[in-house]
């Protein structure tokens, strides 16, 4: 990285070279210190070849999008959920990130505008609201990413238990939206038709996307590179935290569900999507998954879904909703 570059984390990983602290006069990560509401950031991120090509290795996702070019004016875009992982570690900014032992228990994030190529993202942040259940203490967050000529790109809706013993919590979470919603099970008839945009109805099951992230990915979505250590890049702390490995954060799993759906819908889904999942259980590192969703209503020209990721064990550790239109909305940018 060049000093003139903006940089691309929300810490600069050089200060190191310096001895300094990078997360001296951050908050201890407990509920005891929420502030409600709480400011976090604003930070810029710069969507550079590295950044791009970073989120690709970790996602195992190469697209020619991202790569080469794209339906956007010819320009190369970042993955959908590129800047996601940036929205919900806003925290850390306020937060030691390597104190916290949290667990991301619920997402949603509305897709925009696709991130381009070099251009210059504002991310930032509010603590809307903190509460206890079941024992634990959840902090709710609301943040945006806006790009460098005012027009959104992301907006984020996240809830998470602060600080807890993963190993202990997992598995409690519910693929039901609320009273009345239908339970998101993954189960889907042998012989549900294959997703068609071009004439979508319900019961259409999209094509399943199998990954099995490494415990290099892992580590490096999880900011190994800013020398943050967690329960997803360290082995020691995700021990002492009940897991035999270090587990697969869930917005690594919410990417992939992102990838599935913008295979699916193309362009129109960076223009437009929207996602809301919970996480029901954890995945270790180089455990295989299989993200995979059904078509549950068309309204217009927009398509609703269920969404979901499994383990090899066959249980869901993810599930949720999501919707896409079914044509690029355009803002006027000359994207297409």
């Amino acid at each position: 990285m060049r000093p003139d570059d903006a940089r691309r984390d929300l810490t600069d990983p050089r200060a190191a070279a310096t001895g300094e602290d990078p997360e001296a006069g951050l908050k201890e990560p407990i509920f005891e210190n929420l502030e409600i509401p709480e400011r976090l950031g604003p930070v810029t991120v710069r969507v550079d070849d590295h950044k791009i090509k970073r989120f690709a290795f970790t996602q195992d996702d190469h697209h020619r999008w991202h790569l080469e070019s794209s339906p956007f004016g010819g320009r190369r875009i970042g993955h959908a959920a590129l800047l996601g992982n940036d929205l919900v570690q806003l925290f850390t900014t306020v937060y030691a990130a390597s104190r916290v032992v949290g667990l991301h228990t619920e997402e949603q994030l509305w897709f925009d505008s696709p991130a381009f190529l070099d251009e210059s993202v504002t991310l930032e942040g509010t603590y809307t609201e903190a509460y206890e259940r079941r024992g634990q203490g959840y902090v709710v967050m609301e943040a945006t990413a806006t790009g460098q000529d005012g027009r959104s790109v992301l907006r984020h809706r996240g809830v998470e238990i602060l600080r807890t013993r993963p190993g202990d919590v997992a598995g409690r979470g519910s693929s039901t939206p609320g009273a009345g919603s239908r339970r998101v099970t993954g189960e889907v008839p042998d012989d549900a038709p294959s997703f068609d945009p071009a004439a979508p109805r319900p019961g259409q099951v999209l094509a399943p996307l199998a990954k099995t992230i490494t415990t290099e990915q892992a580590a490096v979505f999880s900011r190994v590179g800013e020398y943050v250590r967690n329960i997803h890049n360290d082995l020691g702390l995700a021990r002492d935290a009940g897991m035999p490995v270090p587990i697969v954060q869930g917005q690594q799993q919410f990417g992939v569900l992102a990838e599935l759906l913008t295979r699916a819908a193309g362009a129109a889904f960076l223009t437009g999507g929207w996602m809301r999942v919970k996480f029901l259980d954890t995945v270790d590192v180089h455990e295989p998954i299989e993200a995979g969703g059904v078509v549950t209503a068309v309204d217009g020209e927009r398509a609703e879904f269920e969404i979901w990721v499994r383990r090899a064990d066959g249980k869901l550790s993810t599930a949720g909703w999501a919707s896409t239109p079914l044509r690029v909305a355009t803002t006027g940018k000359g994207w297409t």
